[in-house]
């Protein structure tokens, strides 16, 4: 095991991917490597974990679109450890070929992708099941004066979330700017 590695996926949006876990099912129940630093150089990334987070919300409720500016940014690596998330990647990098485009995908336990979210996006989730727990760590520590967000519903993007009752959103989420409005990377 100590040789084999995590799968990388691509996703749509430069340099943004998933990481499969390797699952090593048995009678007792199953085993499984959420990931490895050498799957992390693999794709060229170098994270150290700075923070890391918890977050348990209800059916319907969405977090996001969240970022930290400047030397503040941030890269995540985010899981679903419980339930199901529609999880949400924006490119606010100006100088990416995808800049300004959105990507997302859904996160189970059942499954357990991470996903690698570069420094330079806005992220956010939908909570699809009763109880959502998302894990994710960070690589720079946070600062309250450098939060910011994109507007999750701003027409502009048009990002297809997926149909529930609501959603719940913080006073917060809902006055962010949309994306032609909001602070963006070199």
């Amino acid at each position: 095991m100590a040789d084999q590695m995590n799968k990388i996926i691509e996703l749509p949006l430069s340099g943004a991917f998933l990481i499969k876990t390797l699952s090593f099912p048995d009678p007792r129940g199953s085993f499984h490597v959420m990931l490895t630093q050498p799957t992390l150089q693999k794709a060229g990334v170098k994270f150290e974990i700075k923070m890391e987070f918890l977050s348990i919300s209800k059916k319907g409720v969405l977090r996001g679109l969240h970022y930290q500016a400047g030397a503040h940014a941030q890269a995540k690596l985010v899981t679903c450890v419980k339930g199901e998330a529609y999880d949400v990647l924006v490119d606010l990098r100006k100088s990416s070929p995808t800049f300004g485009k959105w990507t997302g995908v859904r996160l189970s336990e059942r499954d357990g992708p991470t996903v690698y979210v570069p420094r330079g996006f806005a992220h956010g989730y939908m909570a699809l099941s009763d109880e959502t727990q998302i894990h994710y760590m960070v690589d720079n520590m946070y600062a309250p004066a450098a939060e910011r967000g994109v507007r999750f519903d701003d027409p502009t993007l048009k990002i297809a979330w997926p149909k529930v009752v609501g959603p719940t959103c913080s006073e917060r989420d809902m006055k962010w700017p949309g994306i032609n409005s909001c602070e963006k990377f070199e």
